[in-house]
Order: C-alpha cells, then sequence, then structure tokens
C-alpha cells in the first residue's frame, strides 16, 4: 500500500476507522522529540548569546590595591 496516495478524507490505512485527516496525518506532520530538541537548544543558546552580548566585561579601574601595586586588566588582580 505504499504506492497509494490516501486522501485527507479517506479512511485511515491504519484500520483505526477515523479519516485520514483526524488520525495518521496528524501524526506524519508531527515534529520529532529530537527535532523539539533541537529546536529548544537552538533558541536556549541563542538567548545566552543574547544575554552575554548585553553583559559588559568591564575592568575594575577602583580596585583597592596595596600601596605599590596596580591593578592588572589582563589578569584581573593586582600586581
Amino acid at each position: 500500500m505504499s504506492g497509494v496516495k490516501v486522501g485527507r478524507n479517506d479512511p485511515c490505512p491504519c484500520g483505526s476507522g477515523k479519516k485520514y485527516k483526524q488520525c495518521c496525518e496528524k501524526k506524519a506532520s508531527a515534529l520529532s522529540p529530537t527535532a523539539w530538541l533541537t529546536i529548544v537548544g537552538v533558541a536556549i543558546a541563542a538567548l545566552v548569546v543574547l544575554v552575554m552580548s548585553f553583559t559588559t566585561d568591564t575592568a575594575v579601574t577602583n580596585a583597592a590595591c596595596p600601596p605599590g601595586q596596580v591593578w592588572s586588566v589582563d589578569h584581573g588582580h593586582c600586581h
């Protein structure tokens, strides 16, 4: 029966007694769990990148270093 095209209003070939549009057509057009996980993963990654783009990595210029030492922007501590 693989070569026969089923119409939306034809009985479902699975034998449920329902019309194809109310039964297996929905299953055929639904996204797989792997596709949903991929979409959600990409959306979360995009959200993380967006949030990280708004955070600023500014150096602490008024850090309290001991006398004779200066704040190192590269290392994030006093030298």
